[in-house]
């Protein structure tokens, strides 16, 4: 099984608000459906990463984002296509989340953020912020 593979390249943000950090349920029409995802979105031919999570998250939730911190960038294979995300800690700027393509939201500690059933692909972003978040290098 070595054919060539789709590769995607898709940027997800840990939004925090009040020490809770904001999960995402995708919809029972995309892939993966129902998961719990960091919002975010694949990144366009000739655009930042930066702005791809922007663009996306006006498109997806109607809200603008101050992006903080970047993750290290995580790979992951799924049996169809593999995929790279690039995590951005954020925080809401302005405008009221208005889902336009999830199921539903949650704010949630982010020490129960593993409760959730996530996109494979997300569980490591989410124990990389732990560890970050645990060590206080905020």
């Amino acid at each position: 099984m070595h054919q060539y593979m789709k590769h995607i390249h898709v940027t997800c943000a840990i939004i925090e608000k009040e020490g809770m950090v904001l999960a995402a349920q995708r919809s029972a029409t995309m892939s993966m459906p129902l998961k719990w995802e960091f919002p975010g979105g694949k990144i366009d031919p000739g655009e930042s990463p930066d702005l791809c999570l922007r663009r996306e998250l006006m498109e997806e939730m109607g809200i603008s984002i101050s992006i903080g911190r970047e993750l290290s960038p995580n790979t992951h294979q799924y049996p169809t296509f593999t995929v790279t995300l690039y995590p951005f800690v954020c925080a809401i700027q302005s405008g009221e989340i208005t889902l336009h393509e999830h199921a539903a939201i949650t704010w949630l500690p982010p020490q129960e953020l593993h409760l959730l059933d996530w996109a494979e692909a997300d569980i490591p972003v989410i124990e990389s912020y732990l560890a970050q978040y645990q060590t206080g290098s905020r």
